[in-house]
């Protein structure tokens, strides 16, 4: 029985009738294959060619190919020629099947014939056929494997449009042999070998089949096709030697010289490198479809593999696999490679564990990998000899790669760019196949150069994304997740069509009474421009509520300073104070979409009503701001609009969407910005970068202030250490009683001593930390300074420098505060 596979590439086709079916399934041809020993005697004699030619098998065994496959010839006049497909332009390589049967074809060839089939049972005995010769080389008897096809099968109409002659490019050919035939498994496994376009798990796939179906088949396809010569159809140099010599002795001896051998060497040296070009031409088609380094990689080592080589092995820089610069010059024995590809048509997993993906390694100089990166050019060796694979070898520590790479032609080809070694590819093919020669040198050298541009322009992408996402990154703050009495949650994502740089930006910011600036805005446009405009903004705002600016004078100084900065970029901006003792929020817009405050009491979510005012950079136009109410557990939701802006769709609906998502409880913060995410960043279409900042407004209760008010007499220096150390006894704080009431009788006697007329006020709040601070109606603001051993005065800020966990100064309305935190024990 006879073993084959057989596929229907159309989804609304049945899978035919089964093994042993008379008549071809749409998308499938009974195929001939017939084995021909070194005698020009069949030797294999499938089922399909059975069918095809009229001759039982136990009659065709033992004859003469030649008899069995007469050929009568060129096709009637009337009857019209399309060379097969692609393969086409190979008629110049003369030989026709008959030259492939009587053994004077050594390289594969394909073509399409007119059989005298006298044996069939049919009217005409005359069938027109597509048929591929491949000759066998190595050892075994047989020496050339002959597929062939009824073209008829083909004239059928097809729903797809498969009709004669344009059905021959679209056609492959799939088959395994007998299984009693001597050389049947051997030849199965060499599918590889003698159509290089066959991986290896095609192979697979089509020997695993073999006990379902009852014959070879053609099998249509779209996409694949049959590779006429897998060794470039030009015959081994020493046979071309061989030819050139026959043809000048004839000359010398005064014979005619057959033009066969006249015109076979520059027909043949033609057709080679025509194929060389076509390859190439296809490969520079395969790589290079994006800019992804990984995917590259990938591209480059699959485009070489099966077609030109059996094994290739892709090395690069360590620099250029971290992304980074790298400074020209000649690499080393120091220089670090790693291995990033290993594509192979050897069975699974052969290679994996002996030079895995990923490990990185230097190369002595006396390796031909060495020669290559350091010359820049590619490096042959015909054969690795035993001494050659052990010295390879001998760099990989308990692991013998020698069987690995014993006896296998290898080709080092280095990948460069702009005079740069960026990496090297090793390429080996197997000892049946013939070696490389210097025509694989010189195609592997110009399929390298072109790799190893497209690898450096990959390289130059991610750098500049590396160099882009870190300068996104460092703009972006790193926000605690807690501060006074709120806790906090952000998102940035970057751009995913326009540019992963962006002007979208968040914030908070400590501010004196225990409150946090909470902001958003977003620069309008995208690229590095738009970054360092944001870096730049963002600076302003922390700058602007360190000074304890009200929400509506800070945006319009923010605007003043767009105005000064330049007229050619625009921005929006929120800015939200919140005052976790007063509970409220105070809030004021320049063109942002408005947040979204969610309720703690029954959950409902809703947009602030804000007056929207006009996007930072326009000038000349007012900002307001209002007060809201806000309860313990509330939250508010600030984003850019990048989030719930979609092409085509009304930002309603996602604001609409961002209300809900916001509503949606959630375990933590965090895993509330990931159901907002989900719910607006998974409908398709975005392309802006996002911001996205949640606080959850915990409050500070009443319990947990203390206020006093203190004349402006230094006896009450004394008094605020009393009432600090017994407000810290009542708190259970009382290991912070010595080191606070040493730092509040520093800021009091400053206090006391600069102030005007208002009494000093004093407050003590407990929350993640201890927070003191002291008001005062003076204005200017005190600094550290140096006090030297005469000096009187100098030394109550380095006093409260050395013991505060944190200290700071501000100025308010009538005067300045100045406050420091110290770390709450643990309990």
């Amino acid at each position: 029985m006879d073993r084959g596979t057989e596929r229907d590439v159309s989804p609304s086709r049945g899978a035919g009738s089964g093994a042993g079916a008379e008549s071809a399934a749409a998308g499938r041809i009974p195929l001939a294959v017939v084995v021909v020993d070194r005698e020009g005697l069949v030797s294999h004699w499938s089922t399909g060619a059975r069918r095809l030619f009229g001759v039982p098998k136990e009659d065709a065994l033992g004859r003469s190919a030649a008899d069995l496959l007469p050929v009568s010839g060129a096709l009637p006049d009337d009857e019209e020629i399309t060379p097969y497909g692609a393969y086409g332009t190979y008629d110049g390589l003369g030989p026709d099947l008959e030259t492939s049967l009587d053994g004077r074809l050594s390289y594969p060839a394909a073509g399409r014939a007119r059989l005298t089939v006298p044996e069939r049972d049919r009217d005409d005995d005359r069938i027109d056929v597509l048929w591929w010769a491949y000759p066998l080389v190595g050892p075994g008897h047989e020496r050339l494997l002959v597929l062939a096809a009824d073209t008829a099968g083909m004239r059928q109409d097809e729903p797809d449009g498969l009709d004669g002659d344009l059905a021959f490019e679209r056609i492959a050919p799939a088959f395994a042999l007998h299984t009693d035939f001597p050389g049947a498994e051997q030849l199965a496994g060499r599918l590889p070998e003698i159509l290089p376009s066959m991986s290896v798990d095609e192979s697979a796939r089509i020997v695993s089949q073999v006990l379902e179906l009852g014959y070879p088949v053609l099998e249509f396809s779209q996409n694949d096709r049959v590779p006429v010569t897998p060794d470039w159809g030009v015959p081994r140099r020493a046979e071309r030697k061989a030819r050139r010599e026959r043809a000048a002795r004839a000359a010398a001896e005064g014979l005619p010289v057959p033009q066969e051998l006249a015109d076979e060497g520059e027909d043949l040296e033609y057709a080679a490198v025509r194929e060389h070009l076509e390859f190439l031409n296809e490969v520079s088609g395969q790589i290079g479809t994006s800019l992804d380094l990984s995917r590259t990689i990938i591209e480059v080592s699959r485009a070489v593999v099966p077609r030109f080589t059996d094994v290739a092995g892709t090395y690069l820089r360590e620099q250029v696999v971290a992304g980074e610069g790298f400074p020209e010059g000649v690499p080393d024995t120091t220089t670090m490679w790693h291995r990033v590809a290993v594509e192979h048509t050897d069975e699974p997993g052969r290679w994996d564990d002996v030079v895995p993906v990923g490990e990185a390694m230097p190369f002595p100089a006396h390796t031909p990998f060495f020669q290559c990166m350091t010359s820049g050019r590619p490096v042959l060796v015909p054969r690795i000899t035993e001494e050659m694979g052990h010295a390879i070898a001998s760099q990989f520590e308990k692991r013998d790669i020698r069987p690995l790479i014993t006896h296998r032609s290898m080709l080092v080809v280095p990948l460069k760019a702009r005079n740069v070694v960026l990496g090297f590819m090793i390429l080996l093919r197997h000892p049946e196949r013939p070696v490389f020669n210097d025509m694989d040198r010189v195609t592997g050298a110009e399929l390298a150069a072109r790799a190893g541009l497209v690898l450096d322009n990959a390289r130059m992408y991610t750098y500049q994304e590396s160099v882009a996402e870190t300068l996104q990154d460092s703009m972006l703050p790193h926000i605690p997740p807690h501060m006074a009495g709120c806790d906090i949650a952000t998102r940035y994502l970057p751009g995913t069509l326009l540019g992963r740089v962006g002007g979208d930006w968040f914030d908070s910011v400590k501010l004196p009474g225990a409150r946090t600036a909470l902001v958003v805005g977003d620069v309008m446009g995208h690229g590095l421009n738009s970054a360092a405009m944001m870096g730049q903004l963002r600076t302003a705002v922390q700058t602007m509520a360190a000074l304890d600016l009200p929400p509506a004078q800070l945006l319009r100084n923010l605007d003043d300073l767009a105005q000064r900065l330049g007229d050619n970029y625009l921005a929006t901006c929120l800015y939200a104070v919140y005052d976790p003792i007063a509970s409220e929020l105070h809030l004021a817009n320049a063109g942002h979409i408005p947040p979204v405050l969610v309720r703690a009491e029954d959950g409902r979510s809703e947009l602030l009503d804000l007056p929207t005012g006009a996007p930072i950079g326009v000038g000349g136009v007012p900002f307001e701001a209002v007060r809201v109410r806000v309860e313990p557990g509330d939250r508010i939701v600030m984003c850019t609009d990048g989030l719930v802006e979609v092409r085509g769709e009304h930002i309603d609906v996602g604001l609409a969407t961002l209300c809900e998502s916001a509503a949606h409880p959630a375990a933590s913060m965090d895993d509330a910005c990931d159901t907002i995410i989900r719910a607006l960043n998974t409908r398709g279409g975005r392309k802006d970068d996002v911001a996205l900042l949640m606080a959850r407004l915990n409050g500070i209760g009443a319990d947990d202030v203390a206020e006093w008010r203190l004349a402006l007499d230094p006896i009450e220096v004394g008094r605020a250490r009393a009432v600090v150390r017994e407000q810290l006894h009542d708190w259970g704080l009382a290991k912070l009683a010595h080191n606070t009431e040493l730092l509040v009788s520093e800021l009091v006697t400053n206090a006391v001593r600069h102030s005007h007329s208002r009494p000093v006020e004093l407050r003590l709040i407990r929350g993640d930390t201890l927070l003191c601070e002291v008001d005062d109606d003076d204005h200017e603001l005190p600094t550290l300074c140096s006090a030297g051993p005469a000096d009187e005065f100098g030394r109550g800020l380095r006093v409260v420098s050395t013991l505060a966990r944190e200290w700071g100064t501000s100025r308010t309305k009538a005067g300045k505060t100045v406050w420091f935190e110290l770390t709450l024990p643990r309990r």
